[in-house]
């Protein structure tokens, strides 16, 4: 070893348990995460990044490593507790969400919480975790190094964390705004800025949601609303899936066998109605359901703004109105989501995880559905809002032969590359998944004997390099194809309701509808008239007009297309 000019020497040993202990806070869980393929390893790459930060102290003031690592350790191993006990109990990383339903949370409920979870499971791994940190910091020793490399690596660690701020500052010209956001979501694995950096994102959009919520509440009411069945004790349900296109389900002649669950469910349910031409009207989640949930639609994008929503409806008629939720809650693309869930009397947030692109199963959906169900209220609104087939596929659907029924090209009528068939035979996986939570939801309302009906539809289509030439992945509305815009729409009604509502709809079933008239579909099933319902825009009413199902950006100019002319 090389003598240096404060006579100490350098080793190698101590500079690795010091950066092991000083990443081990946040990096730990990270790396369990990346490992167990409940996301991407690029919470860790960020980990370890915004860890090293704390090196740079003890770089310039050895002598003080010790107390520094001591304190640093009883501040920032606490608080990564929080954390690794969230993890724990939910299998989700911590984030903004979470401070959204602590707010929402009462003191009962957050006793519940403690006695339920507070188990020796829980116990174990954050006792196992803390020793594991004391062990490592017994490890800790001074490093020292000549002044001019310390200067050397505090300047690349410090420009190399900053780096997302440079990026989106100089090379992508965002503003000072976009870029502080850009780094703050780097920075969200990190203890502490994992807390403080949520915090400051759940604050920043519950005052948007808050400001969207207020003007709400000062929207008129619905104008002679009548209720065809009066205080009949009923519950009606919509679930709203995510991503998921009819053209990848067998039930709609899909060459591969995706959905054997619901085709069982419809052979032994004659009166299950299957809709085979409905498509939506914008390709993303946001913007679908700001049309489908209101009075909104292509040709009055905005009306969602001045006219009240069909929670509003459903409220006003008298129903007790529920959401439970599988998509994320706080973010800022989803706040939209959340104000939507607001309006509702009662809410299940199931999905708080940090990242979208992790393991989070709509089969969460279920407990909650049946605590609902048993709800004593005579007249309730249920909407259950899944996760789907959104995009990241593999992640959607639990690991096992089980649920990866699809790993070749067996009953594919085209040739694609290998790494695009990986893709392909994710996207069918997840809908073979979703099958079985769609499937099982019927059941659930069907066990519960109720009166009422249960209504199903995707937000939206995915285009998984299905339209020739293969090429496409996602959804892109400057470039549409068909299969981004054709959903499944499925309706099933109660014994009991059927005796009282006797229909055909079964020879409407070949109609042409788009969702964003959805709002006057639901009222016509649930007996509702009001002034701007219009009857010839449902498509189970005997006085149905046939549509142009516009497509595409309705604030562009020439944003909208006529679906129907889409090439086949």
């Amino acid at each position: 070893m090389q003598k240096l000019d404060n006579s100490r020497n350098f080793n190698w040993c101590s500079l690795v348990y010091v950066i092991l202990y000083f990443c081990y806070f946040s990096s730990a869980l990270q790396l369990y995460i990346a490992l167990s393929g409940h996301a991407n390893f690029s919470g860790l790459r960020d980990s370890i990044i915004y860890s090293l930060i704390w090196l740079v102290p003890i770089l310039f003031f050895p002598n003080i490593t010790k107390k520094y690592a001591a304190i640093y350790g009883l501040v920032i191993g606490g608080l990564s507790l929080i954390s690794i006990g969230y993890f724990t109990i939910y299998r989700q990383e911590f984030s903004q969400s979470v401070f959204f339903v602590m707010a929402e949370s009462n003191f009962n409920e957050s006793h519940e919480f403690i006695t339920q979870y507070l188990s020796i499971k829980l116990i174990a791994v954050l006792l196992i975790y803390s020793l594991v940190g004391m062990l490592l910091w017994f490890k800790v020793k001074p490093i020292y190094v000549r002044k001019r490399t310390k200067w050397l690596v505090s300047i690349v660690i410090v420009v190399y964390a900053l780096m997302p701020l440079f990026i989106s500052l100089v090379i992508k010209k965002t503003s000072l705004e976009r870029a502080t956001e850009h780094l703050l979501l780097r920075m969200e694995t990190t203890v502490p800025w994992q807390l403080v950096t949520s915090y400051l994102a759940y604050r920043s959009q519950l005052s948007n949601m808050e400001d969207i919520l207020n003007h709400l509440q000062t929207l008129p009411k619905f104008e002679n609303l009548t209720d065809a069945n009066g205080n009949t004790p009923r519950t009606l349900v919509l679930v709203i899936g995510e991503s998921t296109t009819r053209n990848r389900m067998g039930i709609y002649g899909y060459e591969r066998n995706t959905t054997p669950l619901i085709e069982q469910f419809k052979k032994n349910n004659p009166d299950f109605v299957v809709f085979n031409d409905v498509v939506s009207s914008r390709p993303y989640t946001i913007e679908i359901l700001q049309q489908a949930l209101t009075l909104a639609d292509e040709q009055h994008p905005d009306l969602y703004l001045t006219k009240p929503s069909l929670i509003h409806l459903m409220k006003q008629a008298g129903y007790k109105t529920f959401w439970i939720t599988n998509q994320q809650t706080m973010t800022k693309r989803n706040t939209m989501l959340t104000m939507f869930s607001q309006q509702a009397d009662e809410q299940y947030y199931m999905n708080n995880d940090r990242n979208q692109n992790s393991r989070q199963y709509d089969s969460s959906v279920f407990v909650p559905f049946r605590n609902v169900l048993d709800d004593p209220a005579e007249k309730k609104f249920i909407i259950i809002h899944l996760l789907g087939t959104h995009i990241k596929y593999e992640l959607r659907y639990p690991e096992g032969d089980e649920y990866q029924r699809f790993n070749d090209k067996s009953g594919l009528t085209f040739d694609l590359d290998d790494d695009k068939l990986a893709v392909y035979n994710s996207y069918d996986n997840a809908v073979a998944f979703n099958d079985f939570v769609t499937t099982k939801l019927f059941n659930l309302f069907k066990e519960n004997d109720p009166n009422g009906f249960m209504l199903y539809f995707s937000d939206h289509g995915e285009d998984v390099y299905q339209t020739a030439p293969h090429e496409v992945l996602g959804r892109n509305e400057k470039a549409p194809t068909r299969v981004m815009y054709t959903v499944p729409f499925m309706l099933w009604q109660s014994p009991k309701w059927l005796a009282n509502h006797p229909n055909d709809f079964q020879s409407y079933v070949n109609r042409k509808f788009s969702t964003q008239d959805l709002i006057h579909t639901w009222s016509d099933l649930a007996g509702l008239s009001f002034n701007d319902y219009q009857p010839q825009r449902s498509i189970v009413n005997k006085d149905f007009v046939q549509p142009i199902r516009w497509i595409g950006d309705p604030h562009d100019k020439k944003g909208l297309t006529d679906f129907d002319k889409l090439a086949k």
